[in-house]
This record gives structure tokens, sequence and C-alpha cells, in this order.
């Protein structure tokens, strides 16, 4: 991508010199003569970059930088300032500028200049770019469920999500905690800030303070430089505690003292950090017993549970399971390069039928594993792992017989595919041969599957 130069001076012979430089240099260059018209060539051209002459006619230079950061933050601004006038170059930068040069400027220095702060201007946008990705992944429309009892956790997550509440998860292992509390923070005003996750269970004691709250250089044998804890990491975003149940004592006192105080204190240093970070915690164990034997303190437990959201465990859900299991095959015909294209409902019936205690992440690896097995086509009853196939047959399904579940997973596997079909064609530009690659399936399966779709009329190739 080439850079976008955009050059504001009221001196033409200046514009001219300007342009001419930067085309040969293999920028992208547009230009304008006074300040009134920057801000809407801004809009339009969008520039990396800025080349602001500080006295520019109807529009003062500062203010048109005040404005172009205000609205445009990852343009660029290089202020172009007369010889002595410094100071008021100083003072842009101050203001957000990027940089200033002086005239008469020498062109290599301005040409190396504009590299580095186009550069820059990318790497902005491909942040913006990955943080608006990252939030549409975990938009409540991409959490696959269809369920009464889902629609029900939906409805709590965009109840709380718009305040700071401490939210509190429960649920069994692998039925998604992790992407609830993910969705309550992209969909947060702290959305531009940290998400930040730690395992409880995972980290040894005698490493959980540091951990959490940091610690200085010397304040034990193996410190051998400073560290922020995770909730310096996280200041203004959400610190996510996963496991909070395995959380021991001493380190619940700890982290106690720090939700009330709303500071931290690394180990081995003597003054206190603020802190603002939402806390959002999560546990597959009964916290309240906890309390009982002595394992959980009380008065932690009020802190963190502000507002509680139960996820169910998948065998309380059968409805969503057609849509997982859609779900799933169009993720790993995509990534392993498969053709799977459905379930038979004898497979079906005894996905529907087993108690899945993984929950979702056992069934991800069940249809996975049964993929890879079948390679394409439709995954039957053998192709499924032995662990699905012990259940005794006499299990009720709750919401819909298995026959129903078996067409509706059809259904849904159809359309997955359909519309991973026009991804990949709009991403290819229409043309069957780099569909194919992109797909890594053959251009007779491609058609194939066209033409079952209705994807051929009109298509380019």
């Amino acid at each position: 991508m080439e850079d976008r130069i955009l050059i504001a001076d009221d001196e033409e012979h200046i514009r001219n010199i300007l342009y001419k430089l930067l085309t040969k240099e293999g920028y992208e260059v547009s230009s304008v003569a006074n300040g009134g018209e920057i801000l809407a060539e801004v809009n339009s051209f969008q520039p990396h970059v800025l080349l602001l002459d500080q006295c520019m006619p109807e529009m003062d230079g500062i203010e048109i930088l005040k404005k172009v950061k205000d609205y445009y933050p990852e343009t660029m601004v290089i202020m172009i300032t007369a010889y002595g006038a410094v100071d008021k170059a100083v003072d842009a930068i101050k203001l957000g500028a990027y940089d200033y040069i002086e005239k008469p400027f020498d062109n290599d220095k301005l040409v190396a200049l504009i590299n580095k702060a186009g550069n820059h201007s990318k790497l902005l946008i491909e942040n913006k770019q990955l943080k608006q990705q990252i939030s549409g992944k975990y938009d409540f429309s991409n959490i696959i469920g269809v369920s009464d009892k889902m629609h029900y956790v939906f409805d709590q997550v965009k109840s709380v999500c718009s305040t700071d509440a401490s939210v509190l998860i429960l649920g069994e292992s692998g039925v998604g905690k992790e992407l609830i509390a993910k969705s309550i923070h992209y969909n947060s005003n702290r959305q531009q800030y940290p998400f930040v996750s730690v395992n409880c269970g995972a980290i040894p004691l005698e490493l959980m303070e540091s951990e959490l709250f940091g610690h200085e250089r010397g304040a034990f044998t193996d410190a051998k430089e400073t560290k922020k804890g995770r909730f310096e990491q996280t200041h203004n975003g959400s610190l996510f505690l996963d496991e909070i149940g395995e959380l021991k004592m001493d380190a619940q006192v700890k982290l106690l003292r720090v939700l009330e105080d709303k500071k931290v204190s690394r180990l081995g240093g003597k003054k206190s950090i603020p802190v603002d970070v939402r806390i959002i915690s999560a546990t597959n164990c009964d916290l309240e017993e906890k309390i009982n034997q002595n394992q959980f303190r009380l008065d932690l437990y009020y802190r963190l549970n502000i507002f509680t959201i139960r996820i169910p465990p998948l065998r309380e859900r059968p409805e969503d399971m057609p849509s997982l299991i859609g779900h799933f095959i169009g993720k790993y015909n995509k990534s392993l390069g498969l053709e799977i294209e459905n379930v038979s409902q004898e497979a079906m019936e005894i996905l529907a039928h087993y108690e899945w205690p993984g929950n979702i992440r056992d069934l991800e690896n069940a249809i996975q594993s049964a993929m890879i097995m079948a390679r394409e086509g439709t995954i039957q009853k053998d192709h499924l792992p032995i662990r699905c196939k012990g259940y005794s047959g006499s299990k009720k399904v709750e919401y819909e017989t298995t026959s129903d579940l078996a067409t509706r997973s059809s259904a849904i596997n159809n359309q997955a595919e359909k519309e991973m079909l026009i991804d990949a064609l709009e991403k290819c530009d229409y043309k069957r041969s780099d569909t194919a690659h992109y797909l890594k399936i053959s251009r007779k399966t491609l058609y194939n599957k066209m033409k079952k779709h209705g994807l051929l009329k009109g298509s380019a190739f």
C-alpha cells in the first residue's frame, strides 16, 4: 500500500516542488492551498501524512492541527516551519504533531521523516482495524446459541456490559466463560483498553503476588528487573480472573485490598500505584461451599459477585447443537482443507444423546476428529470418536426430536458452506482458479458447490 501524502501550503512553488519530489519517491500525493480546504481533503483523501505549513490562510496551522488530531488521529502531521520559528513547531508537537521540518528543507531528510511517519500511521490504522475485528468477533451475534437459556445469557451480557459492575461467571469447564467475559469487555466503554486474562489455578502461590501486582528490581532472587503486574497492565481495561475459586487465602486478602483501595503496591516497592480495572471472574466450583469450608473469603465473594451470569452446560441446551456443529464444520473445512457437507441422521442422534462432559470444547474436538476421519461428504456414525458412542440410547432430547436436529443441522451446514463460498469468491474477485486454490479444493469441486448453492449465474471466470 502506497503512503498517501497531503501537502498543505499556500505557496504554489513549494507545493510543486514537494509534489514532484514525493511522486518521484512513489508516494500518492494531493495538495491544498488554504486551511479551509484541508479537513475536507483529509476526509476524502485519507492521507497517512499531512505536511502542514504553520502559516495558512483562512485557518491557522495550529487550529488545523487540533482538528485533524481530533477527527483523524491516525494521520501523522509534520509541521513545515520557517527558519527561526522552532518555538511554535515545538508547541505543535505538544499538541500532537508527529514532528516538524524547517524551510529550506533537505530532501533526503524530509523523505526519511515522511517514511517514518507513514509507517507509524499505518501501524495505528492496523491496530484500529484489529481492535474492530476483535470487537466484531465478540459481538453478541457471533456467539452461537439459539436456545432460550442462551438468549437469557445474552440479555444479561447486554445489561451489564455498559456498566462497571464486577461480574462473576459460573459454569462448567468448556462452556465458554472466557468468550462471555470478552463479549462483556469488547461491548463496554473499556473496549479500547486491554483485556487481560489470568488463570488463578495455573500460577504457583509463591508467584501469584508478583504476577498480579508486579515487583521491583531486586525484590527477590530472580527479580532482575522491574515488572508491572497484571493490574497495571490492565489499567482502564478488564481483568479476567479465571478459576477464581483456586486462589489461595493469602492472595485473596491482597486481592480484596486492591479492589477496595484501587491501588497496587509492587513487591519490594514503597509507593502505591492507582489502577482503574474492571474485574470479571469465573469459576466452575461452588464458591458458597468453599466459603462454608473457610476456603474462600465471604467479603471477597461479595466484591466479585455484584452481577452473576450462569452459562448452562451443553446437555441442558441440545437445540444449540446444530448451530454449533454447522459452525465447526465451516471452520475446519476451511482450516484443514476438508469438504464435509453435513452429518448423517444416525450420527446426529448419537451426538444429541451424548452428555458432553467437556461441553462446547468437547463437541468441537469431536467434530474436528470426525471430519478428519470422513474427509468429505457426510459424517457417519463410524467417523465419531469412540467416547461418543457409549450412550444407552434411552435418553430423550428435551426440545426437538433427533430427526428434527439432523434436518436442521443439515440446513445450517449448507448455509455455513454457502456463506464460506461467497466470502472466498469475493476475496478472489470471483476467479474460479484463485478461489479453488484459496479454499484448497479442486476446480471441479468448487464448480459443483457453486452450482449446488446457485452461485454460478453472473460469476466471472
